[in-house]
Formats: C-alpha cells, structure tokens, sequence
C-alpha cells in the first residue's frame, strides 16, 4: 500500500528575515540622520565670528565701490594730495636738482677723472661709481677710502625722503670662489655692502635696496679692458616719488633701462 504524503508544517518565524532587515534599514537610517545633523561647534564658532566681524566693521570710505578713482601705479597718494596744484611735484623735482648740484660741487674732482658720473632728468638721478673706488678686484668688502666717500654721498642724500636702489655690476670674466660662486653674488654683495654704508652714513633704511645684476647689463664691451672696467661698476638710483611702495622702479621698464636705451640712440658710451 503507497504511504501517504505527510504534510510539512508551516514556517511561522519567516517573519523575523524581514523583521530582521527592517531593523537593520531603520538603524542606517538613524545614523545617517545623526551624522547629517551633527555640527561642528569649533568650525561654526569660526564662521559666525568672522560674519560678526565683517558687518561690525566701521566703514571705512565714504564711497566703498569707487569707480575710476584708482592712483596711476607709481604715484603716491600724499604727493598727489599735499601738491594739489603740482606744488608737491615740483618740490621733489627741487630736491632731485638740488640733489644733483650738490653731488656735482662735492665730487667734482672724481667725475673729471671719469670715476663718478652723475645722471638723470625730473624723475630720477643717477649716481654711478666706479668699482675700483670701492671694492678690491673680486671682492665685496669695502676698502678703507670707500667708507669716507659713501659717507659724503650718505650725507648729501639723507635728509630727503626719496628712494634709493643701489645696483651692483660686473664685468663677464667668471668667478669662481667660495664666497661668490658667480658674478651674480659678487655684484648683489657689493650692492648690499653700499647699502649698509649709506645706512651707516645716516640714509633712512627703509629708502634702500639693494639689486645685483652681475655681468648681465654691460655698458661697454667687455672684449676690451678698457671695457671691462666700465662695465665694474655700483650704480644709486635716486627717485623722484617720496613714497617707496610707488616709485618708478616697480614699473616694467626701470630709469637705467630707459638711460642705456637713450644712450645707444645717440651713440654714447660711459666713462667710468
């Protein structure tokens, strides 16, 4: 006789998979939800103290979004206020000229010798020396005699306020020592030396810099030793704008760029 079938009982805890699912879908929920909500009191402090600050702040124009008031770049704003009718920039055109007599009066035995040569026009002077006056060959410590002469500079030129670049140059014979392992070195080392000179002859400091070009700006031919000894030289820009942040030389053509270029037009040369 064929046995009968037996029924197979029902699975009554079937619904724990998906209760178990549920629970396990509401716990990444909560967590997901507690992360979004969570703020960072350090982050958030930050934020709210800087918009605190900025809508606390004073005004500080009478005009924030100014329309075609800006400063010509290498203009300062307190000669353009002090002049008002050029007065400002004719007192610094003054000082340049009188300036540039009393360089001439001062030095007048070193420029007919074609050691110091003086240079320049209503926006800047040019003072350039001759290294041999200053510096041993391959050197950057002064001699003796230029103490005595950057102080007679230093005292012509401290009690204006106009800025003052002191440029070092070389001739393109190549160095090579531990101190100055190229020309680069030895001429940015002299110009710093002059600058610490005129600072000690009672010249502002904060009118000075120093700028070192090595044997990359020649004004002669350095196939020559004639040439070569121009080329040896420190140069001092004095500039007509009193404020330093603005004067020309931060412009993308500097005063001694313009010189060579004038220079070569006409065909002169430099008697150093």
């Amino acid at each position: 006789m064929r046995r009968r079938m037996q029924p197979e009982h029902e699975n009554h805890e079937r619904w724990l998979v998906s209760y178990a699912d549920f629970i396990t879908l509401l716990f990444a929920f909560f967590v997901v939800m507690y992360s979004i909500s969570s703020v960072n009191e350090g982050k958030y402090k930050v934020l709210s103290d800087t918009l605190m600050g900025a809508f606390k702040t004073p005004q500080r124009s009478l005009q924030p979004i100014q329309v075609g008031d800006e400063v010509p770049r290498g203009i300062a704003v307190n000669d353009i206020t002090a002049s008002g009718s050029g007065e400002g920039d004719g007192r610094n055109e003054a000082a340049l000229e009188d300036i540039t007599q009393s360089l001439r009066s001062a030095f007048g035995d070193l420029i007919s010798a074609g050691d110091l040569e003086v240079r320049g026009n209503e926006m800047w002077i040019e003072i350039e020396l001759n290294s041999s006056l200053l510096f041993p060959s391959a050197d950057a410590l002064p001699l003796d005699e230029a103490f005595n002469l950057i102080e007679r500079i230093a005292v012509i030129l401290a009690p204006y306020q106009n800025p003052i670049h002191v440029e070092g140059f070389t001739d393109n014979l190549p160095i090579n020592s531990r101190l100055y392992p190229t020309n680069w070195e030895l001429s940015a080392a002299r110009a710093a030396s002059v600058v610490r000179m005129l600072s000690m002859g009672g010249v502002d400091p904060q009118r000075l810099a120093a700028v070192g070009y090595g044997e990359h700006k020649p004004v002669a031919d350095n196939t020559t030793a004639a040439g070569r000894r121009a080329n040896r030289r420190v140069v001092l820009l004095v500039s007509r704008f009193t404020d330093q942040r603005h004067s020309p030389f931060s412009s993308e053509e500097s005063p001694i760029d313009s010189m060579r270029e004038a220079r070569s037009q006409t065909g002169m040369t430099s008697a150093n």
